[in-house]
């Protein structure tokens, strides 16, 4: 059996300040850059991703893989149309080829889920609607998805089965997508599609509540594998990606399989059930700078403020300077020197700065931007002052924590420079902190650190969480809000609730 794999993988924050070009999929930054046919299979294939677990369940099956492109971009708003014209039209004129060649039995696609192009506000379902006008109704597509998708009527009817990760943060990328191989089997078996059933949650969910490491999350995830377990189903649940303002933006359950209805109903009331936990509780700047300079004291290990209105993991820039001013602001690094660190900082101007310099300069700079929020007023302003430069690189990783191991991320010129004590890593490229390596390229061991800021909301838990002393998560000014209800929605039905 021959079966076209491709991936488009971007999580659209309609509120964000900068949008995804085609360049943005070309230099890809915390993903592998935009790739095509063999390349992209070779490059792809070892790596935590849905398509590198689907291509090794392909050839345990003796299935025979047709690559077509793979593109990832960092989230931000919206894909611009020629952006995703280039990667459909790519990856349909592979499909055309494939088909004309007899190579084409079935499709996988590793999604995202969460694609909003400036013409389209389902960008998958777009996508699947052209495949399937191209390959008939009978060639099975499948596809995995992000635990964040968006996830649309039209992608459930089009698409034979779409299973999403179960983890966040996402360690289990490369499993989700063995779990499409075998999604793909139990259609192949069957001869037809499985019954399916899908239920939405009315409201919808911080991602700060979304991780399955804490509660309620792990309750109800536990109860999907127990569910598939004892009824023969593959359930799914999507906590949704809130910061979309499209009509389908929020949670979503379901599942295949002869009890799918039965199945997806005790899933979705779980979920519902618990609606009481999924609320937020966040710290102001000063006041987790504060407590965690308290529980510092006499540490062994470090303690971790997650900035999480600006990463760039949902949308954010990676510039704004909200926790760096009150870090300076209550004299973290004198009472520490060298041993609070804050990461990472996208300022491709200061890093060239720094390169130009030479470690041990010492130069005037102003860092970071003053971001428009999603009410209209602006992030912090930029923090100016003498800094001096501790490390330089030309930003290229290799991750080696749950999430990222092995993958390969591309930064730019960087640097590590100093101010009044705080190391700060300043990238030409936008990656969330979410593997200690990417404090390490740069010179900043973590473990030896007493303050750790990173700008990620719950990837970095997944390595950071073995070191910390405490987690902190901190609300400062940034385009990405924690709470939904703070957004200004005009797409999303009233019968969404923005908050639980």
């Amino acid at each position: 059996m021959h079966v076209l794999i491709a991936g488009f993988q971007h999580e659209t924050n309609t509120f964000a300040p900068s949008r995804a070009d085609w360049p943005a999929f070309n230099r890809g930054d915390g993903f592998p850059a935009y790739a095509r046919g063999a390349e992209m299979q070779a490059r792809m294939a070892p790596l935590n991703f849905g398509i590198g677990g689907f291509m090794a369940a392909a050839r345990e099956a003796g299935w025979q893989v047709v690559p077509s492109v793979w593109a990832g971009a960092t989230p931000s708003a919206h894909v611009t149309d020629d952006a995703f014209e280039r990667i459909a039209g790519e990856l349909l004129e592979d499909a055309r080829d494939a088909l004309a060649r007899g190579q084409l039995d079935a499709v996988f696609l590793d999604l995202h889920g969460a694609a909003v192009t400036e013409r389209f506000e389902d960008a998958e379902g777009e996508l699947l609607a052209r495949l399937r006008a191209l390959i008939g109704p009978d060639r099975p597509i499948v596809t995995t998805l992000d635990l964040h998708a968006n996830v649309s009527p039209r992608m459930l009817e089009l698409a034979d089965a779409m299973v999403a990760y179960r983890t966040y943060p996402h360690t289990d990328m490369a499993a989700t997508g063995r779990l499409a191989a075998q999604a793909l089997q139990r259609r192949i078996a069957r001869g037809t599609r499985e019954p399916m059933h899908a239920r939405r949650i009315p409201f919808l969910l911080s991602l700060n509540v979304q991780s399955t490491m804490t509660e309620p999350a792990a309750s109800v995830y536990r109860q999907l594998l127990e569910l598939d377990g004892a009824r023969g189903t593959l359930l799914s649940f999507a906590m949704g990606f809130p910061a979309a303002d499209i009509e389908h933006c929020g949670p979503v359950v379901w599942g295949y399989g002869d009890q799918a209805e039965a199945a997806a109903q005790a899933l979705h009331e779980c979920a519902v059930t618990a609606r009481s936990q999924w609320r937020l509780d966040l710290l102001a700047p000063a006041e987790a700078v504060a407590r965690a300079l308290a529980l510092a004291e006499g540490a062994r290990r470090p303690v971790v403020i997650a900035d999480t209105q600006d990463n760039p993991g949902a949308g954010g820039n990676s510039n704004t300077t909200g926790l760096l001013h009150a870090l300076l602001a209550a004299g973290a690094g004198r009472l520490h020197p060298h041993q609070v660190a804050l990461g990472l900082m996208y300022d491709p101007d200061a890093a060239r700065a720094a390169h130009a310099a030479g470690v041990g300069a010492r130069l005037h700079l102003s860092l970071g931007r003053s971001e428009p929020t999603w009410g209209g007023a602006f992030s912090d302003a930029p923090v100016q002052g003498e800094f001096t430069v501790l490390a330089l690189s030309d930003g290229r990783v290799v991750g080696a924590g749950p999430v990222l191991g092995g993958t390969p991320v591309c930064l730019g010129p960087s640097a590590c420079l100093a101010i009044d004590g705080v190391q700060v890593v300043v990238v030409s490229g936008k990656c969330q902190m979410m593997d200690r390596e990417l404090f390490r390229f740069a010179g900043v061991e973590p473990e030896s650190m007493r303050i750790l800021v990173v700008k990620s909301s719950v990837h970095f838990r997944a390595d950071f969480t073995p070191i910390a002393q405490d987690i902190l998560v901190a609300r400062a000014p940034g385009p990405v809000a924690a709470d939904p209800a703070d957004f200004p929605w005009r797409r999303l039905p009233a019968s969404v609730d923005r908050r639980p």
